[in-house]
């Protein structure tokens, strides 16, 4: 809203006006708003939550070998997050771009859905909230939508990147973009030299309807990445700070992916396609960025309130589609690494479980998934009558607040060979 009106007011030479066009200027300072608003706006809600109890359902302290108390922290922490985000967004983004509209329709979305299973756990009494299936419709919902919208909005435009030498006889590569912005079913594949795939070839055994057939591989695409990301999110947030620490690395990390792509001259420089408008996810990750380390204020540990599904849903929502906008969704494995590894974690736990106990056994991978719950579980809480592959791994329990720390250096690590990928070809 505030864009509008200073670029309305820059042509009377309102001082200042001008810097309003800077996406620098509302990048920063949607992140300094939305850090503000999460730290006023928390203390408030957590103080309203405890006048009427309403509490996160109760853990058992007996799955923490320090015996932390998790009783009487008020949860739907995901709601701060959510309103630091969308405010500072509202005022300083261009509302009328296709990628800023995707990107609150997301979080809007996967936080109404992880509401609807926050509310039934508190309110109904129900541990198990939301069924699970439910969960995936909301999360495929979203996903079709976005790879929809993606297929079929004239505004989704992209100018591929084009390579070739100065002068026949010279070595060095200059890469320049197509003039005119096209549809383009292509994205960046990781350490391949001029690395861009298309979807369409990939489809090209279906001949000549192979370009309708990759675009309905990328909306299948998008499904899987939203709900994937979104499910690995909400699988981290199992320790006071962890999502929100991870989240914040990763959300730094899609910024600096989605400035360069939004600017011409890094786009050619690190030869990635070129994205007219995305600069504005600029801005949104900026305030998803702030809105992150500002509820950590209250999240980390001992925390004050849970972020909840509220949070863990919208916030891998968001990961994902952002990734998916920006044509960069094949780095997410290595970018939200921590989230593929707790996802994976709790598959191999439960089929391998599955299929032992088909045979008359009770063998389980991992003394506890998702993965963080493996490092802090002592022998004596395991289950007498399981037999267990990795029983000795770890050695000893860690504080989980060591454990969250050091999830949060394995994210900065993992988000910094992101960027260099787009370097190392």
């Amino acid at each position: 809203m505030l864009y509008y009106l200073f670029r309305f007011l820059e042509q009377f030479n309102i001082p200042g006006a001008h810097l309003w066009s800077y996406i620098s200027f509302r990048a920063l300072l949607a992140l300094i708003l939305s850090l503000i608003i999460s730290a006023w706006f928390g203390e408030y809600f957590i103080k309203w939550m405890r006048r009427r109890k309403i509490f996160e359902t109760e853990r058992d302290p007996s799955i923490d070998p320090f015996g932390v108390e998790k009783k009487g922290v008020p949860t739907m922490g995901g709601i701060i997050i959510i309103v630091s985000i969308l405010v500072p967004v509202l005022l300083l983004g261009r509302m009328r771009n296709v990628y800023l509209l995707l990107m609150i329709a997301t979080t809007v979305w996967l936080g109404f859905l992880g509401f609807l299973d926050d509310y039934i756990k508190i309110f109904r009494r129900n541990k198990e909230g939301l069924k699970g299936k439910y969960k995936i419709v909301g999360q495929v919902s979203i996903g079709f939508i976005v790879g929809l919208t993606l297929w079929l909005s004239p505004d989704v435009v992209m100018r591929e990147n084009i390579s070739y030498t100065s002068q026949p006889n010279q070595t060095e590569v200059v890469v320049k973009h197509e003039q005119e912005a096209h549809k383009s079913l292509k994205t960046t594949v990781p350490f391949f030299k001029h690395h861009n795939l298309s979807y369409s070839e990939i489809m090209s055994f279906v001949g000549r309807h192979k370009v309708a057939a990759g675009w309905v591989l990328f909306v299948l695409m998008t499904i899987l990445v939203v709900t994937a990301v979104s499910n690995g999110a909400n699988l981290n947030d199992g320790m006071d700070g962890m999502a929100a620490g991870n989240s914040a690395i990763i959300g730094v990390a899609l910024g600096i992916l989605a400035y360069v792509s939004s600017h011409i001259g890094y786009a050619s420089y690190f030869d990635i396609m070129y994205i007219p408008h995305s600069e504005e996810l600029v801005v949104f990750l900026s305030a998803f960025v702030g809105a992150m380390i500002g509820f950590l204020w209250y999240n980390a540990y001992p925390a004050q309130i849970f972020m909840g599904d509220t949070g863990s849903l919208a916030v891998g929502g968001i990961i994902g589609v952002c990734a998916i906008i920006i044509h960069k969704e094949l780095l997410l494995p290595i970018l939200c690494g921590i989230f593929f590894v707790e996802s994976l974690s709790v598959i191999i736990q439960t089929q391998w479980f599955k299929w032992m106990k088909r045979k008359g056994q009770r063998v389980r991978v991992f003394r506890a998934t998702p993965i963080h719950d493996n490092f802090r579980r002592l022998d004596s809480q395991l289950d007498p009558t399981s037999r267990y592959i990795l029983k000795g791994w770890p050695h000893r329990p860690f504080h989980e607040s060591k454990i969250t720390i050091r999830f949060w250096i394995t994210t900065i690590i993992l988000a910094a060979i992101t960027i260099i990928t787009l370097k190392i070809r």
